[in-house]
Parts: C-alpha cells; sequence; structure tokens
C-alpha cells in the first residue's frame, strides 16, 4: 500500500483521568490483554502499510516498551519500520504540544519517505478498517482530503468534545464543529484523514505559520472553501476513549460477546505484544461469570461481569462486580469492588468495600495500597 501511517495523538480535550497520569493514552491497558493503540496499529498493518509513524504526546517509555520494534504488528522490516517519535525539546506551556509542533519537529522523516500518501488517524478511537478501500476510493473521487466519520444517534451521551462533521449530499464536508451534547444525532469525526504526503506537508507548515496553537483540524477547517474535502463514512463498532467514563463504558460494552463482533473480525487480527503466562488457575471458591478474564491470574473469590488483565489475584471472599483489573493488582480477602477501575500492581487490602457507579467509576491509583 502506497501510504505512509501516521498514528497522531489524542486532541487537548481527551483526559483518561488518573490512567493516563503514568502513561501517555495510547499505552493504556485495554480489554485485559492489550493497548489502545493496537486497534488502529493493526489496522493499518493489517491494510498492508509497512511505514508507520507514532506520535506521543508525552511520558514515551511505556509506548516504547509496548511497540518495541514493531515485529508483533507484522510489520516487514525489509521494506518498512515503526518509528516512535515525539517533541523533544521542552514546550513552554502544554497549550503548544499539539499534532502540528509535533510533525514541524520530525518534519524531515515524513518528507524522506517516499509514498506518495499519508493516512493519519489518533490511537484513541476503537474500531475495525481496512484502510486499502478508503485510499481507493480517495483517489477514485479525486477529493483533496478523505476524512473519516461514523454517524451517531447518541451524541447527547457519548462522543463528547469530539469534531463534528457537516456535509452537503454529496459528502463535501462544509464544517467542521464540535459535539458540546446539545444534539442527539451527528457525524463525528473519526480525526482521521487520507490525502497526498505532498498536501499534509504544505498544510503543516501552513498551520505552523499561522498560530502556534493550531491543531491539524484547525487548519483543515480553514482549507474547506478551497480544497475538495470529503467525508468516508464507516459501520461496526466505534468507540473514542477520551476519558475516563468512556474507557470504562467501550471496555464494559466490549465484554459482550455480541458487540465485540463490532470490533473483532475473522481474518483482520489485531495485534499486540505477547505474554506468555501460565493459565489462570480458578480455585475451588472461584465463581466467575460473564466475565473477560486474561491468562497468569489467581482467582479465589467471586467475579461478575467484570475485566481481569493478566497475573492478578483475587483472594478467597472477594467479589468483583462491573469492574476493570489492570495487570498486577492484588485484591486482598472479602473485598468488595462495584464499578472500580484498578491500576496495575495495586494492592486492596485493608479498605474491604469501594462502590462507583458507570459515570463516576472509582479509580485506584498505579502501584496504589488501600
Amino acid at each position: 500500500m502506497k501510504a505512509l501511517g501516521i498514528i497522531s495523538f489524542e486532541n487537548s480535550q481527551a483526559n483518561v483521568g488518573g490512567l493516563d497520569d503514568y502513561r501517555p493514552v495510547p499505552a493504556i491497558s485495554f480489554l485485559g490483554r492489550y493497548r489502545i493503540i493496537d486497534f488502529i496499529l493493526s489496522n493499518m498493518t493489517n491494510s498492508g502499510i509497512d511505514n508507520v509513524h507514532v506520535y506521543c504526546k508525552e511520558k514515551p517509555r511505556n509506548l516504547f516498551d509496548h511497540l518495541g520494534a514493531g515485529q508483533q504488528y507484522n510489520i516487514n522490516s525489509k521494506r518498512g519500520q515503526l518509528r516512535i517519535l515525539y517533541g523533544e525539546k521542552s514546550f513552554a506551556a502544554e497549550v503548544y504540544n499539539n499534532d502540528i509542533a509535533n510533525y514541524m519537529l520530525n518534519m524531515q522523516y515524513i518528507e524522506e519517505d517516499s509514498n506518495p500518501y499519508v493516512i493519519v488517524a489518533p490511537s484513541y478511537f476503537i474500531y475495525s478498517l481496512d484502510f486499502t478501500n478508503v485510499l481507493q476510493q480517495h483517489i477514485e473521487s479525486k477529493s483533496d482530503i478523505t476524512v473519516l466519520y461514523t454517524n451517531t444517534s447518541e451524541a447527547k451521551e457519548h462522543f463528547l468534545d469530539c469534531d463534528t462533521l457537516t456535509m452537503d449530499k454529496d459528502k463535501r464536508i462544509t464544517e467542521i464543529g464540535h459535539n458540546r451534547g446539545k444534539r442527539k444525532s451527528a457525524a463525528i469525526s473519526l480525526e482521521a484523514y487520507v490525502l497526498s504526503k505532498n498536501l499534509f506537508i504544505e498544510l503543516v507548515k501552513k498551520a505552523s505559520e499561522t498560530s502556534s496553537l493550531y491543531w491539524f483540524r484547525d487548519i483543515l477547517n480553514d482549507s474547506l472553501e478551497e480544497l475538495t474535502v470529503t467525508g468516508y463514512g464507516i459501520k461496526g463498532f466505534v468507540g473514542c476513549i477520551n476519558s475516563l467514563s468512556e474507557y470504562f463504558r467501550i471496555t464494559m460494552a466490549l465484554s459482550d460477546r455480541a458487540t465485540a463482533k463490532g470490533l473483532f473480525k475473522p481474518g483482520w487480527p489485531i495485534y499486540t505484544q505477547t505474554n506468555d503466562s501460565a493459565p489462570t488457575i480458578y480455585g475451588k471458591t472461584s465463581d466467575v461469570c460473564g466475565s473477560v478474564i486474561a491468562n497468569g491470574c489467581v482467582i479465589e473469590g467471586t467475579v461478575a461481569d467484570s475485566v481481569v488483565s493478566r497475573n492478578v489475584t483475587i483472594r478467597k471472599g472477594a467479589i468483583i462486580k462491573n469492574s476493570i483489573i489492570l495487570p498486577g493488582a492484588y485484591i486482598g480477602e472479602n473485598a468488595k469492588l462495584d464499578h472500580v477501575i484498578v491500576d496495575k500492581y495495586a494492592i486492596i487490602h485493608h479498605v474491604k468495600e469501594l462502590k462507583g457507579t458507570a459515570e463516576e467509576p472509582v479509580y485506584v491509583k498505579r502501584r496504589d495500597r488501600i
């Protein structure tokens, strides 16, 4: 596929409270065995994209550890490469750390790439898509830019702070707005763009000259009248992990097999870093139902409608309901958790009950002891 894949980082409104204090959003554990970035990266490599740039906004260590050289994503190292890029200079304020600034700091790698097209997409949108079809339609339509979107009738509750698209009958985009939760239905931009590499470079440099606070979506919005920008709608499961409540909701939704079929499709593997841990041990006192359980766990208590990651210990008498337990956590005897997110290596032993709601799950910090 003659396209450079660029995985951009999340917009300034995204805040996965607590979880992103210790790692960038793309590196957050998801569904027991994955990281958030695995889905967009698998979409690209499954589509035949061998050259991928991954941009990291901050705290790159966890992303380096997870991605490595990219072999697990089926990237052909003889003709392709996975680069993890980030701004190597400090920014005067967080507001200056935007996608345009990072593209400019790494422009050399974009200009040197031999592919005539670029496909730009962030990692915090979760969906499955063959970009081959998108690029083919982009070329055939002779559009300057193709923008991916999904239609939703739940815009008041979900996809808050995401970009919205207004299109005419020919799918030409006439306006890029913002979802403030005031309308029930909306076309939600996936912030994924297909365009020629030369036009991408031109727009990035123009945005940098216009304002140091511009994101790519800002220069795109400015260019709607002079460029032909069209929408490409996708179906199936789409989620945007831009808050702690959405992280919780989407994880819980995908633990249901029927919902997960809209994301996990035959012949379209989701790659991740493998972990050769032992099978989970279920004790005589264990009772597990409606849950996703990863390898390496020891479960002696009750787990219902939850997602339990690798190497988690749940002791006798503990009751875990509607919760997400990240790798290496320890849940002591008789602890009761309901609508709780437990971060990696946390220990819950002395406090015997934690209860949140779907809208406001309780979050236990990484390596915390409570």
